[in-house]
């Protein structure tokens, strides 16, 4: 009878399937490292360039930024050559107020009031008068109220009675003191809206050109 012993064969298998496990085991360690190092570069350039487009949009912003920072300079130069401009235009324009406002007491002062003394203080008017009775202070006042193109918001400061003259001539007569405010040019216009005529088309009166009184209306 003949005996085989199988012992080393079966050895020598289990070598061999050891080493393929271990041959296996290398393998898949290799494949795992590279794909993680292929990963990580795709990751890598990705973040790359993603900071490359953030870097981009704030250098951008910082562009825009300057950009904003420049209109805004000159929204304010341009503002302030505007406000220089309107200055210019007001200072020519109130030359000729006094024009207009003697032209305007001579038109707007009804029968019965003599003003004694008025001053203009910028776009204020300060008057001073008599008149026969508080009805002709009245009218003035809806006068240069609702009729006047140049003058506006009167303002009754004070109004009394008193004496005029002395002895038998002396009369009662109604001291009034008011201020009213005179119009801009440009204002005129922008209330008008359009409408024809000119602040330059009223004429002064000839008698009012000399005379630091106004006389009332006979």
């Amino acid at each position: 009878m003949i005996r085989i012993n199988l012992l080393p064969h079966r050895e020598e298998k289990r070598k061999q399937k050891k080493a393929a496990f271990y041959a296996l085991m290398a393998l898949g360690a290799l494949i795992g490292a590279g794909v993680v190092l292929v990963v990580g570069g795709y990751n890598a350039r990705a973040i790359a360039i993603q900071e490359q487009r953030n870097q981009a949009i704030k250098d951008a912003i910082v562009v825009l930024d300057k950009k904003i920072a420049e209109i805004a300079t000159l929204k304010q130069e341009i503002e302030a050559l505007k406000a220089r401009q309107q200055a210019v235009e007001d200072l020519q324009g109130d030359r000729n107020q006094p024009v207009y406002l003697l032209d305007e007491l001579v038109k707007q002062t009804p029968p019965g009031v003599y003003l004694k003394s008025f001053k203009q203080d910028g776009q204020r008017v300060v008057m001073q008068g008599f008149a026969q009775s508080q009805e002709r202070v009245s009218e003035l006042l809806r006068n240069v109220s609702s009729v006047s193109p140049w003058l506006e918001k009167p303002d009754l400061v004070e109004v009394k009675a008193t004496g005029l003259g002395q002895g038998k001539t002396a009369k009662k007569v109604v001291e009034f003191n008011l201020i009213v405010s005179i119009k801009r040019p440009r204002d005129k216009e922008q209330l008008e809206d359009g409408k024809p005529g000119k602040p330059g088309d009223h004429k002064p009166a000839a008698t009012m050109a000399s005379a630091g009184n106004v006389p009332a209306k006979p």
